[in-house]
């Protein structure tokens, strides 16, 4: 295959309720060449959840299974689930081209950053205050009102990690969001160390 640019590793974190999982699904309608990808989960489907295309739903035995078999390019344990990252999904699809979106907590990032830096472009979504993601949370009704409050907490550790991701978005206008992020991904499609051809066309130019 005659790739021009080598995809991208595109990682979403955010704290709960801050918008990834909006912003994630209209990224995907928008972008030409972007697919998302599915990871592994040892959590109960949510409501309209779908096994296959939101998460691939397994059970903690499932899940050891599968890393013990080198299965996954990373995965961590968040409020007492699992996930996971597909390995050879995302590696195929970033040598052919085809740039990849992954929605990860801050641990799963950190690991990623260490082994496979060149690939990745970070971004970090928060909400525009904290009132605000209390009420995105309570709108959801599918959490008790303790969860709620730890994920709160947790979110301002969460929110702490964000000065280690390459870009920050305020998601305080979903629209202006998504076109930032779009933005931010053909500028770096354009760089150097990513243009594949680059160096067949200098040879070509040279010997003008």
């Amino acid at each position: 295959m005659d790739v021009e640019s080598e995809g991208i590793l595109l990682i979403l974190s955010s704290p709960s309720g801050a918008g990834k999982t909006t912003i994630s699904k209209r990224l995907l309608q928008e972008s030409t060449n972007l697919v998302g990808s599915i990871s592994f989960t040892t959590r109960k489907p949510r409501v309209k959840e779908i096994d296959g295309k939101d998460y691939f739903f397994v059970t903690k035995e499932q899940f050891n299974t599968l890393c013990l078999a080198g299965q996954m390019l990373e995965y961590a344990e968040v409020f007492g689930n699992f996930y996971g990252v597909p390995k050879d999904f995302i590696e195929r699809s970033l040598e052919n081209g085809i740039s990849v979106l992954l929605n990860i907590d801050w641990q799963g990032a950190f690991h990623l950053f260490k082994i496979m830096t060149e690939k990745i472009v970070s971004v970090f979504i928060l909400p525009p205050s904290m009132q605000e993601l209390r009420l995105r949370l309570n709108k959801r009704n599918s959490e008790s009102n303790s969860i709620i409050e730890h994920r709160l907490i947790q979110a301002k550790e969460e929110i702490s990690k964000c000065y280690q991701y390459d870009y920050v978005i305020v998601n305080d206008d979903i629209d202006k969001s998504i076109k930032d992020i779009l933005i931010i991904l053909d500028a770096e499609r354009l760089k150097v160390h990513r243009r594949t051809h680059l160096a067949k066309l200098l040879k070509s130019l040279s010997g003008l």
